[in-house]
C-alpha cells in the first residue's frame, strides 16, 4: 500500500508543475530591427549605404557572403499570444539602394531619387 501511496504522490506533484507553468510570468522577448513603416517610407532608390544606416540604422545580422543585401529582421515572442515577426530586405548595387521587399510597403515615392 506504500508503494501505491507514493505513486499517487509523484503523480499530483508532477501534474501541479503544469499549473505552476502557467503561473509563471515570462518577459517579452524582442530581438533584432524594430522597424515601422514610417522610417521605411524614407528610402529612396539610389541612397547611398550611410544614408540607409542614418535612417533605419544597422542590421543586427551581416552577411558576409552578400554586402549587397541587408536584411533587417525582427521577432518578438511575446508572454502571451503569438509569435511576431517582420522582415525587410534592402538590395544595393554599386552602394546604392536598388530596391526593397518583405513585409513593409514600398513607399510611392521610392522610386524618385532624393537629389532630383
Amino acid at each position: 500500500m506504500t508503494k501505491f501511496a507514493v505513486c499517487i504522490a509523484a503523480l499530483l506533484s508532477l501534474g501541479g508543475c503544469s499549473v505552476l507553468d502557467s503561473m509563471v510570468y515570462r518577459i517579452d522577448i524582442p530581438q533584432g530591427n524594430y522597424l515601422e513603416q514610417d522610417d521605411v517610407d524614407k528610402l529612396r532608390v539610389g541612397m547611398t549605404e550611410e544614408q540607409v544606416i542614418y535612417v533605419l540604422g544597422k542590421p543586427v545580422a551581416e552577411n558576409s557572403f552578400d554586402s549587397d543585401r541587408w536584411v533587417y529582421l525582427y521577432n518578438m515572442n511575446p508572454n502571451e499570444g503569438e509569435v511576431y515577426r517582420k522582415e525587410l530586405i534592402l538590395t544595393f548595387n554599386n552602394k546604392r539602394l536598388s530596391d526593397l521587399s518583405g513585409d513593409f510597403a514600398k513607399s510611392d515615392q521610392f522610386d524618385e531619387p532624393l537629389d532630383q
